[in-house]
């Protein structure tokens, strides 16, 4: 098994929003906010080459929408979805699958291209996964959360043939004190979330006798890791409060590696006790693990 940091656009969103009960007068000491408290974050994915599958998980915000959606989101950088595979030597044909934590439109919005007037996927070639509960979720969406799931961003997945579900256990936190969980294959399993938005999923994978779990939008960053700090981008913020404590303590006793997926500078890091809780322990670039 090979992984590879896939890194797309920085993009900016509220500072407050990201970071919801925290003041400002702490949040900005951990990413400075910008003359209209807005902060920098990044999109950054994750390649999985294992045997003959190459995994993608997540997939950015994409290029699709109007200069008007992109303006509230001030996209910046270098980094592409398609050159990061390049660099890699991979092409958007080589997918063999992607796995789609959620629908929300920054982590799902590059699974589907325009060309003309026609919307199709931009991996031709990959099955793209979901689960059930949240395709409902996000195909009926709530007053709150609908503006981030748009349909052309999710409805040509299933209309391509390419979308698959994912079998989840249907218990969470909440019912057993303990995150659910469903097996991909034998070296990834997912892990079920529902602070965030309904059935997130949470890649766990199983690398060279270390555990790498992809955080999605449970911990968007390193700044994230106290508990208090829960975006108001949440839909049940108390749920995500207990989903974090619950997991960060696993994670800190088993030594788990954290790669983040807004992060705009930290990829990973692994966790300690401290007198004010788990806080980071060792925050390092994916390629200190991997080697490549």
């Amino acid at each position: 098994m090979k992984l590879h940091t896939i890194n797309t656009e920085l993009f900016k969103l509220d500072g407050g929003a990201m970071f919801g009960v925290v003041p400002k007068s702490i949040w900005n000491k951990l990413n400075p906010a910008d003359a209209n408290n807005l902060c920098t974050w990044a999109m950054r994915l994750l390649l999985v080459e294992d045997g003959d599958k190459l995994i993608l998980i997540d997939t950015g915000i994409g290029n699709k929408q109007d200069a008007k959606f992109f303006g509230h989101y001030y996209l910046h950088g270098n980094d592409t979805l398609e050159k990061s595979l390049l660099a890699k030597g991979f092409c958007m044909e080589d997918i063999t699958d992607v796995i789609l934590t959620h629908l929300h439109f920054d982590h799902c919005g590059g699974a589907i291209e325009r060309k003309g007037d026609t919307l199709i996927p931009a991996f031709k070639n990959a099955v793209y996964w979901s689960n059930e509960a949240h395709w409902l979720w996000a195909t009926q969406p709530n007053e709150r959360e609908k503006a981030s799931f748009l349909k052309e961003n999710i409805l040509p997945m299933q209309q391509s043939g390419q979308l698959q579900f994912i079998d989840t256990p249907s218990n969470g936190v909440e019912d057993t004190g303990k995150l659910g969980t469903a097996r991909f294959n034998d070296n990834i399993s997912l892990r079920l979330v529902n602070g965030h938005t309904d059935s997130m999923m949470l890649p766990e994978i199983t690398y060279n006798g270390k555990t790498i779990v992809y955080m999605a939008d449970l911990l968007p960053s390193t700044g994230h890791i106290p508990l208090p700090y829960v975006m108001a981008y949440d839909m049940f913020p108390l749920t995500t409060l207990r989903e974090k404590k619950a997991f960060l303590q696993e994670a800190a006793d088993n030594d788990y590696v954290l790669f983040f997926e807004h992060d705009p500078l930290n990829e990973c890091c692994t966790l300690q006790q401290t007198e004010k809780g788990i806080r980071p322990k060792h925050v390092f670039p994916l390629t200190e693990l991997v080697g490549h």
